[in-house]
């Protein structure tokens, strides 16, 4: 969404065996120079190369003695290579990416001083001579686009119903009447609407355009998502939707990516991209200061490499705008008052604002046409100067544009004219026409194979030659001055957290629907899948829909957001009732198969509202009764686990499936409300063993004779005003300065006065200081998308809080209730250990922040955690971008505060030089910030009254209160690690730490029976274990879903199932299994043939991300992906996600 209408407006790895890839060889370039020099030094190579060695060898020997062996990146400038694939090393030893550039140097090289340009405000005065354009001209291709947010200021559908329909309908009129017209279209949400609306001659007219290369669809996917906030989970599923239905509708799939609103850059979506076979990318929104500094050096245009990717099999090709905006005034040149002149939907009779420099557009005719034609390309000169090449994108078009026809005919008319013009003058060197992004890459890549752009020691690319290489992110994004775009990380914390829970229901339904079809022999069974799956269809696009990059940001009107939500609570609700009737056909309960019959169970957890908190479902089971709990476990390592129902009655026992007593413990349920601590229901836990992606029954009884009761935990509480001693629980009184909780591995200490943990004492003896503290930023100048606080956050917290300490057998956790300067705290939390032996959990400390930001009170003000540490990390640290790659941060002086800000969707660590490493993980996104040596701070949430003048129209006051979970774990290096400090290359978690992540945003899913029955009644043992083997470690399915259930009875001869793999890269120098309770890693390929019990895999074959290319080679992989699948094989490398189409039968 461009800035004069809406931001600001006006006022401004490797394969596991040698590969045998073969890659096309490119044409040799043809060079420029006069032929007579090329004959010159052809007759006298001999002579000159040796006299140049002579004199390059005794320049190093003298400046820098005995020269050691150059390193061969540097000897490979100038031509393109073939990348080579060499034997793939284990998953805790992968290479750095070799680039000519990273976003860390350019970071350290810039001094972000914001000196003013000029006219280009945030550049310089941009000349040229006159003769760059003498030996290959100008091609200048204009490519007119509007931009359509699916939910902004007004909802998805208001804007389809007042706008983006009207558009749909003026591109395919206004392009069928003149073919040298060209239009680009990104956003396939607006596009399937309008599908379903518009008459058969336009879908016609319209796939005909696109067949005929006048119109293309970029990117393609169901939205232009977000990239700070949103998992990668979610981005593949939004760009599998809208790529599937684009092809399975018009018939062509997307190569050139169009990426002009999301507020920064995460290398993620490069990876994913590549990985979909697109080859091409365009990006607008990064830090002002970089693009001049890349403009300076011509390196607007790069190929992206992953950081881990030392042989270059992720490169893709970049294109990044260099000027402020997307909008016509900033996309023609440097000069924005000259661009607008030629905007021309801003005539007077259109519905746009004029120019705010005050001069106008004009209408072109005979007249004005050789002036306002010379004043245009002087524009495009001066902007070509900015990139290598002589081939020149100029976007025309901004948010919501070509609405009619008249406006359309305007801008199509007039910008005829003067390419007319300019194309028949010779001496102009220049060729004007208008185009699509697909023709400006075309173009580029045919002239970067004539023209030898590359530089002298350039490592460049073998996807394309002439273009320096990058890797890093383009985070944390800033317009203009010091607004730094890191509220958007965390306003609407709510949303952010209801986002992942959908994601991971959604992801357990698709395994769910997978097996229920993949076991099923005949039709009848295929009714409750299938008759779901419109309903699947709806939660995809939902969730797709929220990654929009006003969704899941938080920077939407209110109404919009409550759009959003109740879209993805309604979905919720649809799959949590398939779930419920599919765990009862995989248990066997369900003999029947169908969807007419009631559940027999329902979630353990529910929401009655798409804007409250989940409540959990009690269990009330009367004496000589049980209740039936069946637990799904969604990832692929058998799980064990403490889990945790609610009960009404204390005197409680549980069993297994076999009927087995199993140990359990009680506690009180106690509410946030400090007025009303004890909800009368108890907290009941027990370790559970649940199979790989598989289910296990458990029974709640109540009068079972044999087995223990569950056993209550102690209490013991900082008042005895604070609860009376609630039965069956013995209780006592704190009464020193300090309380700890403790489990076989660490002791917790806490400030009983401020609630506050303070250390954190090993089994070792060895001690750990963290401080915790609660603070919170004014902020006047904040807005949904800008932090700018006033100021250092001031702790929040008083002396005289309330506490209780509940000590169980399996679980011990502290309740704080701070006192605050306010009557009602905004905040409450707890902290827990687990006793479960050999479970995750055993290693972590969970904290559970409770936040409240509702009243005026709370006003322009931001709440955060921070953690004081003695880990000394220079203000470096690690944060993930996507929930799938790290990305070292640093923290400069240069940079206020907001720019040392960056995203945290799931994970981030500090590390010292001895090893230490504090890890944070989150179940949702989140801002982080390490402001000053051995502090980690995670912001909570944000309530600002203000606009903060980038086009909403509003500040943030719609908070809800919001549960945060972190899972916190501190490791020691059993092995020598590079220092953070000199070390450039991101670090990786440890495989214990992907684990911890793992298990707190893939949790497991509980059902419960509605009913419970006769304790003499007892059913054969129930569970379901389709894995025949758990699964390496380092090993995560992504995803295993049908993706077109409602087709799969006429799919008989496809491959109607798909696989997704990702093989986690982690850190050795942590402990390698032990401590994980790992039984392997995926150091040996993993068999598809034999992954599942009972089910046969056929017709294995590789495919992209976005399941439209089943050429490895085309997407970056080795042969070895495609040969191995067909084979049955997983040939999958660290960081790599592979995607595979299977069928599967029953075993006969």
């Amino acid at each position: 969404m461009a800035f004069s209408s809406r931001r600001g407006g006006g006022g401004w790895t490797h394969s596991l065996l040698p590969s045998t890839t073969k890659h096309s060889a490119k044409q040799p370039r043809k060079s420029r120079k006069p032929a007579a020099l090329k004959d010159f030094i052809l007759a006298n190579f001999f002579t000159i190369g040796l006299s140049v060695s002579i004199l390059l060898f005794l320049f190093i020997v003298f400046s820098y003695g005995v020269p050691k062996p150059l390193l061969s990146s540097h000897l490979r400038a100038a031509r393109t290579r073939k990348p080579v694939y060499r034997k793939s090393p284990a998953s805790d030893a992968i290479s750095g990416a070799v680039v000519d550039l990273n976003t860390k140097d350019l970071y350290e090289k810039i001094q972000f001083l914001d000196e003013d340009g000029g006219a280009w405000k945030q550049g310089w005065k941009v000349t040229y001579k006159g003769n760059e354009w003498d030996n290959e001209k100008l091609k200048i291709f204009v490519v007119p686009h509007s931009h359509n947010d699916p939910g902004w200021r007004l909802t998805v559908e208001e804007y389809y119903d007042r706008q983006s329909r009207h558009i749909l309908d003026t591109i395919v009129d206004t392009l069928s009447k003149d073919s040298r017209r060209k239009f680009i279209w990104e956003e396939m949400s607006y596009l399937e609407r309008w599908w379903r609306d518009t008459s058969e001659t336009k879908k016609e007219s319209f796939i005909s355009l696109v067949k005929n290369g006048q119109l293309e669809i970029v990117g393609g996917g169901w939205v232009m998502n977000d990239e700070a906030n949103s998992h990668y989970f979610a981005i593949l599923e939004q760009m599998m939707e809208g790529n599937m239905w684009l092809n399975e509708t018009v018939g062509i799939i997307p190569k050139n990516s169009w990426a002009i609103d999301p507020f920064g850059y995460s290398s993620t979506m490069a990876y994913l991209l590549r990985r979909m076979g697109f080859e091409n990318m365009l990006i607008q929104r990064t830090h002002y200061e970089l693009k001049k500094e890349l403009a300076l050096s011509k390196d607007l245009e790069f190929v992206w490499r992953q950081s881990w990717d030392a042989e270059e099999t992720t490169d893709i090709f970049v294109h990044m705008m260099p000027f402020y905006s997307y909008d016509v005034p900033h996309t023609c040149g440097p000069e924005p008052a000259i661009c607008c002149q030629f905007d021309f939907a801003r005539m007077r009779g259109f519905v746009y604002e004029l120019c705010p420099w005050g001069e106008n557009p004009v209408e072109t005719n005979q007249e004005n046409v050789k002036e306002r034609a010379n004043k245009l390309l002087d524009q495009y000169r001066k902007k070509s100067t900015l990139y290598r090449t002589n081939t020149l994108l100029v976007p025309l078009g901004d948010d919501f544009r070509y609405i009619s026809i008249d406006e359309a005919e305007a801008q199509f008319r007039n910008y005829q004219m003067l390419f007319d013009y300019i194309n028949s003058d010779p001496t102009l060197n220049a060729e004007a026409k208008f185009g699509t992004l697909e023709d400006y890459f075309q173009t580029l890549r045919e002239e970067a194979e004539r023209v030898n752009y590359s530089r002298h020691h350039e490592v460049g690319s073998a996807q394309i030659g002439g273009f320096p290489s990058l890797s890093g992110d383009f985070f944390t994004y800033a317009d203009r001055q010091q607004d730094y775009w890191s509220g958007y990380y965390v306003s609407r914390p709510f949303f952010k957290a209801v986002d992942r829970v959908l994601e991971q229901t959604l992801r357990g339904a698709e395994i769910m629907m997978t097996f229920l079809l993949g076991y099923c022999q005949r039709a009848q069974c295929e009714k409750l899948p299938t008759g779901f799956s419109y309903k699947l269809t709806a939660a995809r696009r939902n969730l797709a829909l929220f990654q929009h990059h006003d969704g899941v940001t938080g920077t939407a009107k209110d109404h919009v957001v409550k759009d959003y939500g109740t879209r993805m609570h309604m979905s919720l609700q649809d799959l949590q009732i398939f779930m419920s009737k599919a765990i009862e056909v995989l248990l066997g309960i369900r003999h029947e198969k169908n969807d007419q019959n009631p559940a027999q169970f329902e979630p353990a957890q529910v929401r009655s509202k798409y804007d409250v908190q989940p409540v959990q479902k009690a269990i009330n089971a009367q004496q000589g009764t049980v209740q039936t709990v069946v637990i799904f476990n969604p990832l692929e390592q058998t799980r064990n686990e403490v889990v945790m129902v609610i009960v009404q009655r204390p005197d409680v026992t549980v069993l297994d499936s076999n009927w087995t007593c199993v140990k359990s413990q009680i506690s009180p349920e106690l509410h946030h409300d400090r007025s009303k601590l004890f909800s009368g229901r108890h907290r009941l836990y027990w370790i559970a063993s649940i199979p790989a992606m598989g289910l296990q029954t458990y029974y709640v009884a109540n009068g079972f004779v044999g087995c223990e009761k569950a056993k209550p935990a102690r209490l013991q509480i900082s008042s005895p005003d604070l609860l009376p001693c609630p039965t069956p629980y013995s209780c006592s009184t704190l009464e020193s300065d300090t309380v700890e909780i403790h489990n076989e591995h660490r002791k917790l200490t806490f400030s009983v006065s401020l609630g506050l943990l303070q250390k954190i004492s090993n089994n070792d003896g060895s001690e750990n200081v963290v401080g915790e503290e609660i603070g919170m930023y004014s902020s006047t100048g904040s807005g949904a998308y800008l932090f700018k606080p006033n100021g250092d956050a001031e702790p929040i917290i008083r002396a005289g809080g309330a506490m209780l300490i509940s000590e169980g057998h399996l679980v011990q956790e502290v309740y704080s209730y701070p006192k605050t300067a306010w009557d009602k705290s905004p905040i409450s939390h707890s902290t827990r250990i687990y006793n479960g032996y050999k479970t995750i959990q055993e290693h972590l400390i969970e904290k559970e922040y409770h936040v409240e930001l509702l009243g005026h009170e709370f006003n322009d003000r931001e709440l955060i955690a921070r953690y004081r540490t003695d880990v000394d990390n220079k203000r470096i640290f690690y944060s993930d971008l996507n929930g799938f790659q790290m990305s070292r941060r640093e923290t400069y002086d240069k940079i206020p505060p907001q720019g040392n800000y960056y995203p945290m969707p799931s994970l981030a660590f500090m590390q010292g030089s001895n090893g230490l490493r504090f890890s944070v993980h989150t179940r949702q996104s989140l801002g982080v910030a390490s402001l000053k040596n051995g502090c980690l701070e995670i912001m909570l949430d944000r309530r600002l009254t203000r606009d903060d003048g980038r086009g909403l129209g509003q500040g943030v006051m719609d908070n809800h209160p919001v549960n945060v979970v972190f899972h916190i774990l501190l490791e020691s290096n059993i092995s020598q690690i590079a220092n953070p400090v000199s070390n450039s290359h991101p670090l990786s978690p440890s495989l214990l730490s992907h684990l911890v992540g793992a298990h707190l945003n893939y949790p497991v899913h509980i059902f419960i029976a509605k009913k419970s029955q006769e304790i003499s009644m007892q059913p054969p043992p129930r569970s379901f274990s389709p894995l025949a083997v758990t699964l390496p470690c380092d090993l995560h399915i992504v995803g295993f879903k049908v993706p077109h259930p409602s087709k799969y009875s006429q799919q008989l001869q496809e491959a109607r199932f798909v696989l997704i793999l990702q093989r986690r890269h982690w850190d050795s120098s942590y402990c390698r299994k032990g401590r994980s309770e790992c039984t392997s890693v995926a150091d040996v390929p993993v068999n598809l043939f034999d992954m599942f019990t009972g089910l046969a895999v056929l017709k294995a074959k590789a495919t992209s991300l976005n399941l439209l290319h089943d050429d490895a080679e085309m997407l970056g992989y080795s042969e070895q992906f495609k040969d191995g699948a067909q084979e049955g094989h997983v040939l999958i490398s660290p960081m790599e996600i592979q995607a595979y189409k299977l069928d599967l039968r029953p075993r006969e």
